[in-house]
């Protein structure tokens, strides 16, 4: 990968994404880029494409071998990578569809920011001891003893009559109202989000009518939230 892929190493995990969730971050990981385009001009083009969502605190590229089609932009704020997740997801970007994604882990820049920041050697070391925590027989949350069967979550009768309100499930642990509106306000018609207190997971998104309701289920049921859980929208049920 050379120098340049050192540095990228340093500032994201570049590895495939780990079989768990990833939690939201200022940094959005793209893939599926067009390979044949050159560095400067695709920073460029990534820059005018999502700029307009919020300040861009960075972007990176490279042409190595493994990481070509991939990039880095990284935003001021949550909220706007959030909403140029939402708005940029499958857009057509240099003829290809850009798959989008929250990265593995924040950037260097945002790190150092807010105080967080860690030599990469010491992180290494860090999660190396967390992977042997983990392989001394870490139980699942939801298999864990003593966790009532109600707590696990189960299938959702779907609701397909249209109204104005729509009922998220599958949402990621963590996931809160001010994320769920930076997605869903850009959309006409959006309301509000109200969030379902003590039980986790799901939401209500309120419309002013069932058009544009309806136009939103359409446009973002599905939509991943995280590389491995994808947000299940239908109609509330009255």
């Amino acid at each position: 990968v050379g120098a340049r892929g050192g540095r990228l190493s340093r500032l994201f995990a570049i590895s495939a994404p780990a079989p768990m969730d990833i939690p939201p971050c200022q940094t959005l990981y793209i893939n599926n880029l067009n390979e044949k385009i050159k560095k400067a001009p695709l920073k460029k083009a990534l820059y005018e494409a999502f700029s307009q969502f919020g300040k861009i605190m960075e972007i990176v590229t490279c042409r190595g071998i493994k990481l070509r089609g991939q990039a880095w932009v990284c935003f001021d704020t949550l909220e706007a990578a959030t909403a140029a997740m939402g708005r940029m997801q499958n857009h057509p970007f240099f003829d290809k569809p850009m798959r989008i994604a929250y990265s593995k882990s924040p950037s260097d820049i945002v790190t150092k920011k807010d105080g967080t920041f860690k030599p990469r050697e010491k992180r290494k070391r860090e999660d190396k001891a967390k992977e042997a925590a983990a392989a001394g027989g870490a139980v699942p949350a939801l298999q864990a003893a003593g966790t009532p069967a109600s707590a696990v979550p189960t299938p959702m009768e779907v609701n397909n009559t249209p109204n104005s309100v729509l009922f998220a499930s599958n949402l990621p642990e963590g996931c809160t109202e001010d994320m769920l509106e930076v997605l869903f306000k850009t959309h006409t018609g959006f309301k509000e989000v109200r969030m379902v207190p003590g039980k986790s997971g799901i939401a209500f998104i309120e419309f002013q009518d069932e058009l544009k309701a309806t136009s939103a289920l359409q446009s973002l049921n599905g939509f991943k939230l995280t590389p491995t859980e994808s947000m299940s929208l239908s109609f509330a049920k009255r």
